[in-house]
């Protein structure tokens, strides 16, 4: 009897271990992305207007783009407009229209948050370390599956450029999770556009590239 007892006082012991540690796993994975809304909301918007004195300053280095689909009068907001910061300049003539295909090299990105300085890491169109020469940038369409700052970008890009871009989460998931990106997510990508193809057929668009 008294073995019986000190087996199941050894099981709850570790019944209760058990219970504990993942409570403080749930806890770490929910701090995370705690008032995820709010912080992206703050994120950007504190981004927005520093990028916005550097253009009004003259800054070539930056870039405020409307999204595609919006005349002047109708993006009044912060969030109607995606940033970008140009790393490197292509030579390309032109820019992909809404109707071409395109192929990229990109990485994706969260904001900073607890577990991660740089962001988190959500996709990139390589595996391992990136290398120019072999690596095989990915093919869709303009106006395809893909979020409106993505594809607005997409417009305004030659080949060669690479660009680091910030969209704001109404211009990307919204209010929806995709995969390992929360709701609310700002997406921060690195892209750098290889060829484009029109979608008549016509040879794509060819320039030396940047290196």
């Amino acid at each position: 009897m008294k073995r019986f007892s000190l087996y199941f006082l050894s099981l709850l012991v570790m019944m209760l271990s058990s219970a504990l540690m993942s409570c403080s796993e749930s806890n770490e994975e929910d701090t995370e992305f705690n008032d995820w809304q709010t912080r992206n909301e703050q994120y950007f918007d504190q981004k927005y207007n520093e990028v916005k004195a550097l253009v009004d300053a003259g800054n070539t280095d930056w870039k405020i783009l409307r999204k595609w689909s919006y005349e002047g009068n109708v993006a009044t907001h912060s969030y109607d407009h995606v940033l970008v910061n140009v790393l490197k300049e292509g030579t390309g003539a032109g820019c992909p229209l809404y109707t071409d295909t395109v192929d990229v090299h990109y990485s994706g990105r969260l904001i900073p948050s607890e577990s991660y300085s740089d962001g988190y890491l959500f996709d990139q169109s390589w595996t391992g370390d990136f290398d120019e020469a072999t690596a095989k940038p990915s093919t869709f369409a303009v106006g395809g599956n893909i979020v409106n700052g993505f594809s607005t970008v997409l417009q305004y890009m030659h080949i060669g450029d690479k660009w680091r871009v910030y969209i704001p989460y109404q211009l990307g998931y919204n209010d929806k999770a995709s995969g390992s990106v929360p709701a609310y997510s700002t997406l921060i990508f690195d892209m750098e556009l290889v060829h484009y193809r029109h979608a008549n057929n016509k040879p794509k668009v060819v320039a030396r590239r940047v290196k």
